[in-house]
């Protein structure tokens, strides 16, 4: 998760709390999501029924509460501590308690930023209406600037509204959020393909903006593919059909071909539209395939069976109309570095029946409308050539972000790269540096009540995850829009919060004021304290109270106390619990709530 290196060959030096990132690291969650979500905060705020304040904490960072809420890839829960308790505790359900706060929220309108009625005098082109344009739409049109959006749908919010089924995201939750955006004076040109970079650089845009996605999904050439055709679907494409409501029924007999959050839609959609034998094909084995593992919790739930390690071989057509695919059979190798390779059984081939193909093996970026002779340079995979903290590309005006940047990812990211490019073309449209980024804004605030009272709620018990409840699939296989899973209601979600370890509460440690009882040590429950010399990184996290083998976080490192000592903290297994600070007799531990906020375009100039 982190980029860490041991230090080898020098004494630890005291750890610099000042500097924002090192406990920022501490709170693994909010380290782990792309747009810096203060996790524990908007939590603490769920558990105190204070749904609309963590609603807004959400908003200000991820822009898309209600969305994420049901469908992000929670890269924040695998880093969660609490699921480093124990081996049967599950992380808090992060991504589900989102959606507790925008379920539950009141009126936000009158919240969000205010939109200036005389303009700066700049103006910005967003090419695609996805999550990362919005983003940028967002965080611009507050500052003063005319915003236009290009799409080629008839309506906003890209891959959101494409490519998640509406039984997974319900459109009302997203109409609402896109017109959040929208509503900030958005002048939105939808239904308009941009088929012309050129066409738009000779507008009077002072900077345009490229969040058009991974638009092309990918195909297989194989024989009987041309004929087939007719009943051979690529899967973002099918989905996008039936968002629209182009497509509203397929074959009884479907094939997925596809082992990702793609295939997963594909299979769940086509169950909903008339597929009674629905079955997903693999080339790799089970515990390869890319898919949440939620989502194929899901697909299994709707009694959808996954064939692992056959590779299609042949779409089989007779009298000129597809009869079924024709699959082999394979087992995986792995080398001594992690790398598969598929090696054919020899067991014979496998025709599985069917009257409708679904392929989703992946997505590429696709820029035919970007004209090769505008000093916008592309390199590997056909991807811009760009800075990768400004998105900033090799013609100055023209920055991109979301899919369209690096290659296909996530809604989350997409909000992560919108919020940074927004940040570069506010610094370009006014003459500055774009490297000239802000901090991001923090602080430490006590949370002591009392000498053993704290603000927060901190006892730590063993807790297992609450469950979402579902929707009968009874019901729910009937109509594609009904959503399937139902969320928590307050009560749940209350329950689900208190798992909460409150990893933004640090450990602050004073020096001048320890007197070296070691009292907290013999209080810690994880003995995640040691008082001892100094020495070299690898030789102290070998002989601490318990050996400090994760280098993914570092040792908290005091200066020399009066016996040479110095306290030495492993924040990988600190739980938070304040039991130090409340043992201490000198005050020497406080318990302080730490606060990240990733800066925004509007903080630029403040």
């Amino acid at each position: 998760m982190y980029n860490y290196k041991l230090s080898k060959n020098k004494i630890l030096k005291p750890t610099d709390i000042r500097d924002p990132e090192y406990f920022h690291k501490v709170v693994d969650c909010q380290y782990a999501c792309p747009a810096h979500t203060p996790v524990p905060e908007y939590i603490r705020l769920i558990a105190a029924e204070r749904y609309t304040e963590a609603y807004m904490i959400n908003w200000e960072s991820n822009v898309f509460p209600g969305v994420l809420g049901r469908t992000c890839d929670r890269p924040c829960e695998p880093a969660c501590r609490r699921g480093r308790i124990s081996d049967e505790e599950e992380p808090v359900a992060i991504c589900r308690l989102k959606r507790v706060a925008a379920d539950n929220k009141s009126e936000v309108k009158h919240l969000m930023p205010q939109i200036p009625e005389q303009k700066n005098g700049k103006k910005i082109a967003l090419i695609g209406g996805g999550p990362a344009s919005l983003t940028v739409a967002r965080d611009l049109a507050p500052l003063g600037y005319e915003i236009h959006l290009y799409d080629e749908w008839p309506a906003g919010g890209g891959m959101m509204r494409t490519q998640i089924p509406a039984f997974r995201l319900p459109i009302e939750v997203l109409d609402e959020e896109v017109n959040y955006i929208l509503n900030m004076g958005v002048h939105t040109h939808f239904n308009h393909y941009v088929s012309s970079m050129r066409e738009i650089l000779e507008k009077d845009y002072d900077a345009v903006f490229v969040g058009t996605g991974a638009p092309r999904g990918r195909d297989l050439k194989l024989p009987g593919r041309e004929e087939a055709d007719a009943n051979v679907h690529i899967g973002i494409e099918f989905l996008a059909s039936v968002a629209f409501e182009h497509l509203e029924k397929v074959g009884k007999k479907v094939i997925v071909l596809g082992g990702g959050n793609t295939a997963m839609d594909c299979c769940r959609t086509s169950r909903r539209l008339g597929g009674e034998d629905v079955k997903v094909v693999v080339r790799s084995p089970f515990k390869d395939m890319k898919a949440s593992p939620w989502e194929i919790e899901d697909a299994q739930r709707e009694d959808i069976p996954i064939l692992n390690n056959m590779p299609p071989k042949e779409f089989v057509i007779e009298d000129g109309k597809l009869k079924g695919v024709l699959f082999g059979k394979v087992r995986a190798e792995y080398d001594e570095n992690g790398r598969r390779k598929l090696i054919p059984t020899g067991e014979p081939d496998e025709f599985i029946a069917c009257d409708d193909v679904m392929i989703a093996i992946g997505q590429d970026n696709a820029f035919p409308w970007i004209e090769r002779d505008l000093g916008i340079e592309f390199g590997k995979w056909d991807l811009p050539v760009l800075d990768k903290v400004s998105f900033q590309s090799t013609l100055p005006k023209v920055f991109f972000g979301g899919d369209a940047a690096f290659g296909p990812e996530n809604v989350i990211t997409a909000v992560a790269h919108g919020h940074q490019a927004a940040i570069s073309i506010h610094l370009f449209c006014q003459g500055d540096d774009v490297m000239n980024r802000p901090a991001p804004m923090t602080n430490l605030v006590s949370q002591k009540m009392g000498i053993h009272e704290w603000i927060y709620d901190s006892p730590v018990v063993d807790d297992t995850r609450f469950q979402v409840p579902h929707e009968d699939k009874v019901i729910s296989l009937k109509d594609r829009k009904i959503e399937v899973e139902l969320g928590f209601d307050e009560a749940l979600g209350f329950k689900e919060a208190q798992r909460c370890l409150n990893c933004d509460v640090q450990t602050v440690f004073t020096t001048s004021s320890c007197i070296e009882c070691d009292a907290c040590m013999d209080v810690c429950p994880t003995s995640c304290i040691t008082f001892t010399t100094n020495g070299e990184e690898e030789d102290l996290r070998a002989r601490l109270s318990a050996p400090a083998e994760n280098l993914s976080q570092s040792l908290y490192v005091s200066e020399a106390l009066p016996t040479t000592r110095v306290m030495i903290k492993d924040e990988d297994v600190c739980l938070h619990c304040g039991l130090c600070a409340e043992r201490c007799p000198t005050s020497a531990w406080d318990m302080q709530k730490y606060l990240y906020n990733v800066t925004k375009a509007e903080k630029c100039y403040q």
